[in-house]
């Protein structure tokens, strides 16, 4: 095809200009539209993991910036000998095996109770949802008091009824317990939100013809509801897993890893050793390893989640 020249333009520009598309414009201006989100995205994500794996092999001390000593795997090697650190990887897995099922149970059970078509349905949903965008180190707070031994509301609430103080927060038996049972109530209504919105998807036909088999309300969940929001309930499932294992804020608010290290966590000792101790190699090696942790743990949960 001819290049048209129009009188008075230099032909040598003309044809320059006409070789770059407009595919090619769209994706230089798609880069450049990227540039501040990729920079963000390096600056915040990236280069921390790449900082991370790199301090891991290191003898870094936060207050000695400058004495960097490469030490190979000894940060490793000391992790794998501490036994605070399976003190605080059981913990955590404990924490994420118990809290996955029963806050996504609740989640699920409350996102049917509200997406019923009556009135108070969409009070329930604010009802539910508002310990959600409340800051967490303000539940933890309340919680502390609701959980005092001496005067705190569920104590009094339990000898009401003839049962004896319970030490809760105090105990090393009830102390994670107690912790798991606050972060349900507290998160539930994130993932109850989701689950309604994948109820509003499933076609009202379908439990119609249900019913018009005879299907009890049992077996119209079972065989309506459940197949229908799959995706959504194996998203609900990996979200709520990864949340699971960052748990940081209860125990440090509530019992400071205490007591006796029955609430520390795989992200409290990368704090206390990052923050506290300063010591960034160590708690560069517990980062790496709860990275990889964290990977598994959701590639597990994918594949089974697929089966």
């Amino acid at each position: 095809m001819e290049t048209i020249v129009r009188k008075g333009e230099n032909p040598v520009k003309y044809k320059r200009e006409s070789h770059m598309t407009y595919k090619r414009q769209q994706k230089v201006l798609g880069v450049l539209f990227s540039l501040p989100a990729l920079a963000l995205l390096f600056t915040f994500l990236i280069l921390p993991v790449i900082l991370a794996f790199v301090y891991s092999f290191m003898n870094y001390n936060m207050l000695n910036p400058d004495e960097k000593v490469f030490t190979g795997l000894d940060n490793y090697i000391r992790l794998f000998q501490d036994k605070i650190f399976f003190t605080a990887l059981k913990n955590t897995l404990y924490f994420t095996v118990l809290v996955v099922p029963l806050q996504c149970g609740v989640a699920l059970f409350l996102a049917i109770l509200v997406n019923k078509k009556v009135k108070v349905a969409s009070l329930g949903r604010v009802f539910f949802f508002s310990p959600v965008v409340t800051s967490m180190v303000v539940v933890a707070i309340l919680w502390t008091f609701l959980y005092n031994v001496d005067n705190g509301l569920i104590n009094h609430t339990l000898n009401f009824f003839g049962i004896k103080n319970q030490p809760f927060l105090l105990s090393p038996n009830q102390a994670m317990n107690s912790i798991i049972f606050m972060s349900i109530w507290q998160a539930a209504g994130f993932q109850m939100m989701i689950f309604l919105a994948g109820l509003k998807d499933v076609p009202e036909e379908l439990y119609e013809a249900a019913e018009i088999d005879g299907a009890n309300v049992w077996q119209k969940f079972r065989n309506v509801t459940l197949p229908s929001i799959q995706h959504v309930t194996g998203f609900v499932l990996i979200i709520t897993t990864i949340q699971a294992f960052r748990l940081f804020i209860q125990p440090y608010v509530m019992t400071n890893g205490g007591p006796s290290d029955s609430t520390k966590t795989l992200v409290f000792m990368l704090y206390e050793n990052g923050f506290q101790f300063r010591d960034v190699g160590y708690s560069s090696a517990i980062a790496v390893v709860f990275f990889l942790v964290v990977l598994v743990a959701s590639m597990i949960l994918k594949k089974i989640l697929k089966q």
